[in-house]
């Protein structure tokens, strides 16, 4: 067995639960950044920044994606053309990403980074913030994560209005899209990502938001067009944007970690600037990392490799 992207925090958890039959081995790079050209073992697991190298497709016996999320498993099988037996974990950290979520609108709302810079002249000017109590909040995606964050809002005195394709909840107020972004003071984006919502969160769409919206994504960078959020912070309506997640995050976690300059992208110029702004929040795709969520994905990592191994099937098996 052998993990990629396993952080120490991680590998230590992991380690704790493993027994002694297995043999497991670690890194916390992803798979392009140790450059292995052939899998060091038949089973595999990562998260969400190592790209499968596609003539493995073929020499895998599973592979176990740490994620809440299966898009980059998918995709894999679909360019290689391998149904290659997968798994993933869905909810081991539904609450650490909802008040990650939290973490990011509430500072936005009380203008935290400018906070912070102006403690040495003990200055406030400019720092009137705003009460999350009667201000309304918009989840698109209400699944284990939106969930979370629907108690989180109701829990602060926010109006919660959800958007979803799937109202399953009885006890949250549906709205569609368009109905809800010119009410919304907070937006958060929950939703999973596919193909046919990517670029979901563009200037036309975010365009319609309230005078001031606070924006958060807490899903997958792929979901809203960085520059056009530079954009709408620039010529209205935006007031403010949290980001743990980005698209192009591979190039770019890659060469943050490696200490070299980012490839040149549009996407990754754009990040880059977000991050120059007092008024936006960028978090290194961390929203996961409780320690309680930590404990939880390794043991349902361990489980997870335990059954495989004993019949060739995961708990939660990626869908074909």
């Amino acid at each position: 067995m052998f993990f990629y992207e396993a952080f120490a925090e991680e590998a230590e958890a992991i380690r704790r639960h493993l027994p002694d039959d297995i043999q497991a081995a670690f890194t916390w790079r992803t798979i392009q950044e140790t450059g292995h050209l052939r899998p060091p073992a038949r089973l595999v697991s990562i998260r969400t920044q190592s790209a499968i190298p596609l003539d493995w497709a073929d020499q895998l016996d599973g592979i176990l994606s740490r994620s809440t999320g299966y898009d980059h498993v998918r995709d894999y099988r679909r360019r290689t053309g391998v149904c290659v037996p997968a798994g993933y974990l869905p909810d081991y950290c539904s609450r650490a990403v909802a008040e990650q979520a939290a973490l990011l609108w509430m500072a936005l709302l009380r203008r935290l980074p400018a906070q912070l810079e102006q403690f040495d002249a003990f200055c406030r000017d400019g720092l009137t913030g705003a009460e999350c109590a009667g201000r309304t909040l918009l989840v698109v995606g209400v699944g284990r994560i939106g969930r979370e964050i629907v108690r989180i809002g109701e829990g602060l005195g926010m109006r919660v209005l959800g958007v979803d394709i799937d109202p399953k909840f009885d006890d949250v107020e549906y709205v569609s899209i368009d109905d809800g972004l010119p009410s919304g003071d907070v937006i958060v984006s929950a939703m999973s990502l596919n193909e046919g919502n990517v670029g979901y969160f563009d200037r036309a769409r975010l365009g319609r938001a309230k005078d001031g919206a606070v924006f958060v994504n807490v899903a997958r960078g792929e979901l809203a067009v960085t520059a056009d959020l530079l954009t709408l912070l620039d010529a209205g309506p935006l007031g403010g944007v949290g980001l743990d997640v980005y698209e192009c995050e591979q190039a770019l976690a890659g060469a943050f970690r490696a200490g070299r300059p980012p490839p040149e992208a549009d996407e990754i110029a754009a990040t880059l600037e977000l991050s120059r702004r007092d008024n936006v929040i960028l978090t290194p795709h961390n929203a996961f990392n409780t320690a309680e969520a930590v404990e939880r994905k390794a043991a349902r990592s361990v489980e997870s490799i335990q059954q495989f191994l004993r019949d060739g099937t995961f708990p939660n098996p990626v869908p074909e």
